[in-house]
């Protein structure tokens, strides 16, 4: 992905944005180059929010830059850290990433920037990343993502309860986007079948 100039105003968001801190708590170890030639040298993540009648759905994601596959999530009806840590944790275990070999990339959301969210990525030796503060082009394949999420699933029908919405983000999460939506960016594979089709990791 070409790398777009620190100038440009930011990106609209049709999702709410949660409070972020005035002071950086990490390096910019990505510098908006989200190109990767094998899986775990960087995840992504980001959180997201939907409304259902009965109140809103919250969604954490992580994602592998390499093939653009969901390795964890979480879901919750509130936005603590509690919901970017399980997400992370489930990345970790699948995962299971060769420490200080893979970069964890966010923006500078509250979550991201809380104890127990920093301490498990270091536990585990991934290496915490921030883009700069207030500019969401530094997490360009996040936005990216959520842009399909809201144009494929969220914003085709009106949920009536968060149970509903979760199954349906569970659903699209591990097999839509993982097993089925074919991407451009991979040669019109899947994200399973492009890490398949990759050299076996060391």
């Amino acid at each position: 992905m070409d790398s777009p100039s620190r100038h440009e105003p930011p990106c609209p968001h049709s999702r709410g944005r949660l409070t972020k801190p005035q002071t950086p708590s990490a390096a910019d170890l990505v510098e908006r180059n989200f190109t990767r030639h094998a899986r775990d040298q960087l995840w992504v993540t980001d959180i997201t929010e939907h409304p259902t009648l009965e109140g809103k759905v919250y969604c954490a994601v992580a994602l592998d830059a390499f093939a653009r596959r969901v390795v964890g999530w979480s879901i919750d009806a509130s936005p603590t850290a509690a919901l970017t840590t399980n997400a992370l944790s489930m990345a970790i275990g699948n995962r299971r990433p060769r420490p200080g070999g893979t970069v964890i990339h966010s923006d500078h959301g509250v979550q991201f920037g809380s104890w127990a969210f920093t301490e498990r990525a270091r536990a585990s030796g991934l290496l915490p990343s921030m883009g700069s503060i207030g500019d969401c082009v530094d997490n360009a394949m996040m936005e990216s993502f959520w842009a399909r999420v809201q144009v494929e699933l969220l914003n085709r029908r009106r949920w009536r309860t968060r149970l509903e919405l979760s199954t349906a983000l569970f659903e699209y999460l591990e097999i839509f986007h993982n097993r089925q939506r074919r991407h451009s960016a991979l040669e019109m594979l899947t994200p399973v079948e492009y890490e398949l089709r990759a050299a076996p990791v060391a």
